[in-house]
């Protein structure tokens, strides 16, 4: 699992490097960050905690290989859209993605039966965003073959990409997460996650259905004013849960932990990226900024704070050692800094400052892989001793 995460912190620098510089074309470079990056990353958070949320055992080694399959299937994508590859291995590419995501389904599905009185239902918004991302991948194949169909499936697929798979995924973990992070329990965190999943797939539903229609043309008002409507139910679960934690945890207790202030700082970031979203669905910002400062101002935070807490985890199994609590104090130092820089770097984007932007979020992911390097060299001995 370890060596996955060095994996995925190569794409993310490799991703930013080559589209600030021009080497890929931004198309590119976004695929290189979620397919290669985030997604297997979500990929090996669900195999971690499904058997958490189950109380099973843990994956067979098939299931544990396929955020390696997932990550190598997100880099040829990448590949073939900065033109290093023939634009036709996009329909393999999708259906061995789809596959792995059906196949983590059934894994899940079994899991919840397997289990021993009821299961958490944290599994269940994992199946949702899961589903998301097999209807996303299944829009590849007419995406690429029908260009009179390009665009209303192009915006169906970035809409089930991020805002069903990715970010149902994380509101799936994050009410167990930040808790855990803080050592402190949530007691509503069930009754949250059991509320809201309906309602907020029901959103999405409503936003990717919108914007194909918006892009569409021909039906005036009617897909903004749709999207805009599952942007808002969208908005309402995610401000409950930043208010609750207000609440429960304190400002001071949030703030304090490195890894509660990223996750933290990734929610308020969607909270405004949602507002931009509705300003992008109305024509009055454009859709590069809208997806970059998804990246910047969502997904960095997001990724970094929950590794913050769950790296230490999988580079020292077992119970708390002093080795896992110096790797975790190394990656949450500084972590609410990382958080806000990421922040203005989204903001940045919305101002038309991609550059300065790219810049700042680079500069805060170069801070967590220094302060990674920093606590892996302490952790060595423990990994050695355990091998």
């Amino acid at each position: 699992m370890t060596s996955l995460v060095f994996a995925v912190l190569a794409a993310f620098a490799l991703a930013l490097i080559a589209g600030g510089s021009g080497w890929l074309p931004p198309v590119a470079a976004f695929h290189l960050l979620v397919a290669a990056g985030i997604m297997p990353l979500i990929f090996a958070a669900m195999l971690h905690f499904v058997p958490v949320l189950t109380r099973t055992g843990s994956p067979h080694s098939f299931f544990r290989a396929l955020p390696w399959l997932v990550q190598g299937g997100g880099l040829g994508v990448a590949l073939v859209l900065g033109g290093l590859g023939p634009r036709w291995l996009l329909h393999p590419l999708a259906l061995v993605l789809a596959l792995a995501a059906l196949a983590l389904i059934v894994w899940m599905r079994g899991r919840a039966r397997a289990c021993l009185g009821s299961p958490h239902p944290g599994w269940r918004w994992y199946g949702a965003a899961l589903a998301c991302l097999c209807l996303a991948l299944l829009a590849v194949p007419p995406l690429v073959s029908l260009p009179a169909a390009y665009w209303p499936l192009r915006s169906l697929h970035l809409h089930l990409n991020t805002l069903g798979f990715v970010t149902l995924a994380a509101l799936g973990t994050l009410p167990l997460l930040l808790p855990t992070a803080l050592g402190r329990p949530d007691p509503e965190a069930v009754h949250w996650l059991r509320r809201y999943l309906w309602p907020t797939l029901g959103s999405v539903a409503m936003l990717a259905t919108g914007t194909a229609l918006a892009v569409l043309g021909g039906q005036e008002l009617m897909g903004p004013l749709l999207a805009a409507g599952g942007l808002t139910l969208l908005l309402y679960p995610v401000l409950r849960l930043l208010v609750r934690w207000w609440h429960l945890f304190g400002p001071g207790l949030l703030f304090q932990d490195g890894a509660a202030a990223s996750l933290v700082a990734a929610l308020l970031g969607f909270v405004l990226l949602a507002l931009a979203g509705l300003l992008h669905g109305f024509q009055l910002l454009q859709p590069r900024a809208t997806i970059l400062a998804f990246g910047l101002g969502f997904l960095l935070p997001l990724v970094l704070g929950a590794l913050s807490q769950l790296l230490p985890v999988w580079a020292c199994p077992g119970p708390v050692s002093p080795r896992r609590t110096a790797l975790r104090a190394c990656l949450t130092a500084a972590g609410a800094g990382r958080g806000a820089l990421f922040l203005v770097a989204a903001l940045a984007v919305l101002a038309g400052q991609e550059l300065p932007a790219l810049g700042l979020a680079a500069l805060g992911l170069g801070h967590f892989l220094l302060a990674l390097g920093r606590g892996w060299r302490q952790s060595l001995p423990e990994e050695a001793g355990a091998g």
